[in-house]
């Protein structure tokens, strides 16, 4: 048996499991349109305190900030936190408040100590600040200050936690995808997130899988309270998905896509996706450079080797090499259906996780010069490292 032949078989049966036992993840079924509970108007709604995070996002607060403060929810209170920004982002949300007529509280925040991500320093002293007013809230809204939420998003997300008994309601915002470098590598992120969290698998109580999205999650405050609020994650770069894996111990939690939470951060060319994906790719591997090394050879077999041997190999090589291209692209199908992309862009998978590939490749290539975890003006991975 040829190298080729063995490299063929073995990308097809990745590609069968993947397909047939990985939680159905490429089918892009668990989206919060799909079964969505109601809650009547006239119902006592729990209270909802917003906490966001805002570091330098001045520039697009004045729609992502008024998404918030014009929810026609009647217990919300909202608290954005200025993460210590440099371009007026504490004067840009009061001017946003005033403008909707709107009370919002805009908290200064504090120095970034040791051994905390800025973030989840943030929502550290935002839900302190909520935790010492006279009324608690029942849930918190975590979302990021550059998440649009559409009308009556914050009742739907409510609803569902509510009907489902949910300690973690989350959902995977709808990336912006408009330049050629977002339509290109945008639609593969949330696959591989997909790929990598199996939302059913996380929406299952009897299953370790626990993910979020951290551009939108409706956390349980007692639920929270009782796993050891973030201060237990404090030095967690993958921020969402570590609230998800302490939060799940205690209740059920969801993920699912959306269409009506959208991120309006633009990643214009290749190089800012790549700052994006680099800031946490090697922490996801838990800076091993075994996961590192493993990792890049899984994305060869998987992605790039099934259409090498396609194209190069003999019989029957190349035709086991096409077939497992063809699953590849059949699965990669539904989540461009979802960004309205065209199926032209399936073919082009393997080409695509090769460019994820180096990014993962340079996350590390970072993190070993001491600029891992960049956020900015911040190199946050060094304090994570065990």
């Amino acid at each position: 048996m040829t190298m080729s032949l063995i490299i063929a078989c073995l990308a097809l049966l990745v590609w069968i499991y993947l397909i047939f036992c990985r939680g159905g993840f490429w089918l892009a079924r668990e989206r919060d349109d799909a079964n969505q509970p109601s809650w009547p108007d006239d119902a006592d709604w729990p209270k909802v305190a917003v906490i966001i995070p805002a570091r330098d996002e001045a520039a697009i607060l004045p729609e992502t900030f008024r998404s918030i403060l014009t929810q026609d929810y009647p217990k919300l209170s909202v608290i954005l936190v200025d993460d210590n920004s440099s371009d007026g982002t504490t004067a840009a949300a009061g001017q946003v408040a005033a403008s909707t007529g709107r009370q919002a509280i805009v908290l200064q925040g504090r120095a970034l100590p040791a051994g905390w991500t800025g973030k989840l320093w943030a929502l550290h002293q935002g839900i302190s600040h909520v935790e010492t007013t006279k009324s608690s809230p029942d849930y918190l809204l975590l979302t990021d200050a550059d998440i649009h939420h559409a009308p009556g998003s914050v009742k739907r997300l409510v609803a569902r936690a509510r009907t489902n008994g949910l300690v973690l309601t989350s959902l995977m915002a709808k990336l912006h995808c408009e330049s050629f470098a977002e339509r290109a590598l945008t639609p593969a992120f949330v696959f591989f997130f997909q790929m990598l969290y199996p939302f059913a698998w996380v929406n299952d109580p009897s299953t370790r899988t626990a993910a979020a999205a951290g551009g939108c999650m409706l956390v349980e405050r007692l639920a929270l309270e009782r796993a050891g609020g973030v201060a237990k994650i404090r030095d967690a770069l993958i921020d969402d998905c570590a609230l998800a894996r302490l939060v799940k111990a205690e209740g059920p939690i969801w993920l699912g896509l959306t269409g009506q939470v959208r991120s309006l951060r633009k990643y214009p060319g290749v190089s800012e996706i790549d700052r994006m994906v680099t800031r946490s790719a090697y922490a996801q591997l838990r800076y091993s450079p075994l996961l590192l090394a493993t990792t890049v050879a899984a994305m060869a077999v998987t992605y790039i080797a099934p259409i090498l041997v396609a194209f190069i190999g003999r019989y029957p090589a190349n035709a086991i090499g096409l077939a497992a291209w063809t699953l590849m692209m059949l699965a990669f199908l539904p989540i461009l259906r979802f960004y309205r992309m065209s199926p032209f862009w399936a073919v082009m998978l393997p080409l695509i996780a090769a460019i994820y590939s180096a990014f993962t490749l340079n996350s590390a290539y970072q993190h070993w010069g001491g600029k891992g975890g960049a956020w900015k003006g911040r190199s946050q991975a060094f304090a994570t490292k065990r």
